[in-house]
């Protein structure tokens, strides 16, 4: 990984200090109570069994209920290894190019055009993760070697971001004899573009949104005003979060941001503010503020406002911190899912890597210039606040891989990881993207 990380002070919690803790350590040496997800249902990552005996996994209203459970994920008590590389014989079918075309544009089961162009005016939107693959067929190679190139391309390229497509179970072999067939027939000369935009590699990058922070321009800057009814209300305890935090939010929450995610030590784990308000809340006010909630979305944008402007200054020396980011990291790289991708093969830049490069018509981000700083953030395309965990979650479903719940410890250790190429940057909550 490229990048320096600046030493973090480890500054004085304000939040845990004011904390009845539900979960506490023992005070007779035994290990703290385990964490239990307090998570809305549809962010638990739940398997669900169905009367028909089918097996679904529960998600936000919307997403695939699809079951990934054969693949692993990100749990640290996952201990399966990846997929074995494996090769299959070529069929002995003829194989039709216009079927093979057919399978090549499938959204069901790629597209391949999300990280290839090819020629075609259908072919819209292409993506450049993978090589330009207009004259394919003018490389004339052996038909063999291109069906186990598609079928599992680790056989010749260990540390490939391409899906083992026959592999996963994604393709069979004899789809991927007609995409063979289709691929030898991309031969030049290459007709010119007629939109540049159709080009990945001539596409105009997409611009920002203006200024994130006027309320005309992001919903979530009003949703986070919003938010100061909830700082005052009092719950069963007769607290309000105002009770324990003189002078408002934007008084008693200044420079708080800029220190999470951080190491509990009163939960031995990294958390975000997300995560302990799941518990904080409820312990000293006696309202619940499950994660991903509203109430608890609006809330952490509300206190993570009050460090705009200030630097990130997340700790990542301390032996607890290191450690925790060291587990981020190892989770950062670790191919998961159906179509056994890490994240760091969309988010790092280098040869195969996509940082920087389009994924279909996404630009996808590169996590070493710290891409944190903005989250929460109001996405346009879902109409919705979305924080860094449901984000996480979103971005594992389409590879094929199960939830873990939003609170869980293994994405806020891998949100410390994140977040550390953040230090130094000034915050500005909420962001705004599609």
């Amino acid at each position: 990984m490229r990048g320096h990380f600046r030493k973090a002070v480890l500054l004085a919690a304000v939040l845990t200090a004011a904390c009845a803790q539900t979960e506490r350590p023992s005070t007779t040496g035994r290990p703290p109570t385990p964490w239990v997800s307090h998570a809305i249902p549809e962010a638990k990552g739940e398997v669900k069994i169905l009367p028909d005996g089918k097996k679904v996994h529960v998600r936000y209203k919307g997403w695939t209920t699809e079951d990934f459970s054969q693949f692993r994920t990100y749990a640290y008590d996952d201990m399966r290894p990846a997929p074995p590389v494996s090769k299959a014989p070529m069929p002995p079918v003829t194989g039709d190019p216009k079927a093979g075309r057919k399978l090549f544009l499938a959204r069901a089961k790629g597209p391949c055009t999300g990280c290839h162009l090819i020629p075609g005016d259908d072919v819209w939107p292409a993506g450049n993760v993978g090589p330009d693959l207009s004259t394919y067929g003018d490389r004339k190679l052996p038909d063999e070697y291109v069906f186990t190139q598609v079928y599992d391309s680790r056989k010749f390229f260990p540390n490939t971001t391409m899906p083992p497509w026959g592999t996963a179970g994604i393709l069979t072999p004899e789809e991927i004899v007609h995409i063979v067939a289709f691929l030898q027939t991309l031969k030049g000369p290459v007709a010119p573009e007629k939109d540049p935009n159709r080009n990945p590699d001539t596409r105009a990058k997409p611009v920002g949104f203006g200024d994130n922070l006027d309320p005309t321009n992001n919903p979530a800057v009003v949703l986070a005003e919003g938010a100061m009814s909830l700082w005052s209300k009092k719950g069963p305890t007769g607290k309000a979060c105002a009770d324990c935090h003189g002078g408002g939010p934007e008084k008693s929450m200044k420079g708080v941001a800029t220190r999470y995610p951080r190491y509990v030590t009163a939960f031995q784990r990294v958390m975000s503010i997300e995560d302990f308000l799941t518990v904080h809340a409820p312990a000293t006010t006696g309202l619940g503020m499950l994660a991903q909630s509203d109430d608890n979305l609006h809330m952490t944008v509300l206190i993570k406002m009050q460090s705009n402007g200030m630097p990130v200054s997340v700790d990542v020396s301390s032996p607890e911190a290191r450690a925790a980011f060291e587990r981020g990291r190892a989770s950062y790289f670790k191919k998961v899912g159906q179509r056994s991708h890490a994240c760091a093969d969309c988010h790092t830049k280098g040869a195969g890597q996509g940082a920087e490069k389009f994924l279909g018509g996404r630009l996808l981000g590169d996590a070493e210039t710290g891409f944190t700083k903005h989250f929460p953030l109001w996405r346009t395309s879902q109409a919705a606040v979305w924080d860094m965990r449901r984000r996480m979650q979103w971005c594992m479903t389409p590879l094929g891989m199960n939830m873990l719940p939003a609170d869980a410890v293994e994405y806020a250790e891998l949100e410390l990881f994140l977040t550390a190429f953040d230090n130094g940057q000034p915050m500005s909550v909420p962001g705004i993207r599609h």
